[in-house]
């Protein structure tokens, strides 16, 4: 889809109300490869040009009814975006600057050169064309694309960390990657470049633990002569990404190796580093382990994924995702929790994040399916979890309230397939109260069809 939308042509909005000004810019635009339209007013202009209007706007200053400083105003209140480039005649340019200010694009001044005109409508339009990618890609990921979707919860560092993924992920930078064990790194890199410019391309993985230091150099930067061998990681990922978890184990000349690779790509480079830290666990930082410089080129862009009892309600959200995925595995009903045992999952500190809950998840069902036991004796009876406490944290009782009322919602919802009527009978709601709860809560009938 991203391929369509580039090579598409970008619309170009002349408004002028002199039919021949309008003519000509039309023209000689349409020669440079640009669709036009063309609006003899202001008003008639705003009645097609929308928030997300695919192209740019060229409109002349002095118009009858609306001029086009007016114009600019309203154009900037629905879409401050939108790149606009002013018209201006002899002794406006005073006018032109203000223009500026207020958000114009630029400005040319008549007579005015067409092919100054031509170079500042590709700008525009390739500024423009950055723009609605990325919010595409904003809307993709709230709607939840093939890899978002993986990326689940609601709670605002989820938000924010996925605002953190498009964000680099559309970057051309090196990413650095930490966080606590069990919290998803390698599916983060995963996503950064799924929604990156190398999306497309090779996508590859390795560990820098998995081997001692002559197995991983020869493995990441090839053997120096060896007819047959294996193609090494830097070659095999050229173009894309390569993404190395255990950064921290990476030996010290492989280190020094790896930045000379850095150095000698430039900038931007060719293929992307995405470097995984599993250190934070430790009581350390990558920072302490890494030679100065190849740290502070991987950490120019950094993501911390946040642990798992950070993250409120997503805790129940996980809990129900994952026993549902193994109850279809193991050919059973998934288990039903009890408000005890939900307000038991949000107060458990999880110091093995979303792989101990999954965990958690998968003994359930099989206990479930058994017809014996409770979640809560698989909390307490987990080592990690004991050896901590189950009340790490008090939370208002309309917090434990609102995670279960949701909880039980959302289950209802994937028990009956979307069927409105089917939940409202079981959870005895009338249709307002349901929609009013399901628009709280964040949940939305498309999802469960």
């Amino acid at each position: 889809m991203r391929e369509r939308r580039q090579t598409a042509r970008m619309k170009v909005a002349i408004v002028d109300d002199e039919r021949d000004m309008r003519q000509s810019i039309s023209q000689w635009l349409a020669l440079s490869g640009f669709e036009t339209e063309s609006f003899e007013s202001a008003q008639a202009a705003l009645k097609a040009i929308g928030p997300d209007y695919p192209g740019i706007v060229i409109t002349d200053i002095r118009m009858p009814g609306m001029d086009g400083m007016q114009f600019l105003k309203r154009l900037m209140s629905q879409d401050s975006a939108l790149p606009v480039i002013m018209i201006t005649g002899h002794g406006d340019v005073p006018m032109a600057v203000e223009a500026m200010r207020l958000g114009a694009f630029d400005f040319l001044e008549k007579p005015f050169n067409p092919d100054r005109m031509t170079e500042l409508a590709k700008r525009a339009a390739g500024n423009r064309r950055l723009t609605l990618d990325s919010r595409a890609l904003r809307r993709e990921l709230g709607e939840g694309g093939t890899i978002m979707r993986k990326l689940i919860g609601t709670s605002p560092v989820m938000e924010r960390l996925r605002e953190d993924i498009l964000d680099l992920g559309q970057a051309d930078g090196h990413v650095l990657i930490d966080g606590e064990t069990g919290t998803g790194k390698t599916l983060v890199a995963h996503a950064l470049h799924a929604v990156g410019a190398k999306a497309g391309r090779s996508f590859v993985l390795a560990s820098c633990s998995a081997h001692d230091e002559e197995t991983l150099a020869a493995r990441l930067f090839g053997p120096v002569e060896e007819p047959g061998a294996a193609l090494p990681l830097i070659e095999e990922a050229r173009g894309g990404t390569l993404v190395l978890e255990d950064i921290e184990a990476l030996p010290e000349r492989l280190q020094a190796r790896l930045l000379s690779w850095i150095n000698d790509q430039g900038n931007p480079a060719e293929t992307r580093l995405i470097a995984i830290s599993n250190l934070q666990e430790r009581g350390k930082s990558c920072e302490d382990v890494l030679r100065p410089d190849l740290y502070y080129r991987l950490a120019a862009m950094k993501i911390t994924l946040p642990p798992l009892r950070s993250r409120g309600e997503d805790v129940l959200t996980l809990f129900n995702r994952f026993a549902e995925q193994f109850a279809e595995e193991y050919g059973c009903a998934a288990p039903e929790v009890s408000a005890q045992e939900a307000a038991q999952l949000l107060q458990a500190p999880w110091p093995g994040n979303i792989r101990q809950l999954m965990n958690v998840a998968e003994r359930a069902v099989l206990q479930a399916r058994r017809g014996s036991g409770s979640i809560a004796s698989l909390l307490m009876g987990d080592d990690e979890i004991a050896e901590t406490t189950m009340t790490t944290e008090g939370k208002p009782l309309k917090e434990y309230v609102e995670a279960f009322e949701r909880m039980l919602i959302d289950n209802t919802m994937r028990r009956h397939k979307g069927s409105i009527v089917a939940v409202m009978e079981e959870l005895c709601l009338p249709r307002r109260t349901l929609n009013e709860k399901m628009a709280k809560y964040g949940l939305q009938r498309s999802d469960y069809l």
